[in-house]
């Protein structure tokens, strides 16, 4: 399945998310880049261009606690079975171990 947001949307929602969320809890920048263990030139380049490393975002997430939302919404959904036929004629592929594309 083909997402319809593209990565410059992605970065424009989790930034205005970050620094509402940021806002709400009455830090300033300078306090929750001191929080989070991050540049305060980190946490500006990120509310202004959403350009982050994955452990700033992450550290970032952990102080404005929104990082288990956010690990959570990547999980895959359980499944939910209300008979056994639909046990047994679900398709079980196992995924695959490796990578088969380049």
């Amino acid at each position: 399945m083909k997402s319809l947001i593209t990565v410059s949307k992605a970065q424009k929602v989790l930034r205005a998310s970050a620094r509402t969320k940021r806002l709400a809890m009455g830090l300033t920048q300078a306090g929750l880049a001191t929080r989070a263990g991050v540049s305060l030139p980190t946490l500006r380049k990120f509310e202004q261009k959403g350009q982050i490393s994955l452990e700033s975002f992450l550290k970032l997430l952990m102080v404005l606690d929104r990082l288990e939302s956010v690990v959570n919404a990547l999980e895959p959904p359980e499944q939910v079975f209300s008979s056994i036929d639909d046990v047994l004629t679900t398709d079980r592929k196992s995924s695959p171990k490796r990578g088969w594309r380049t």
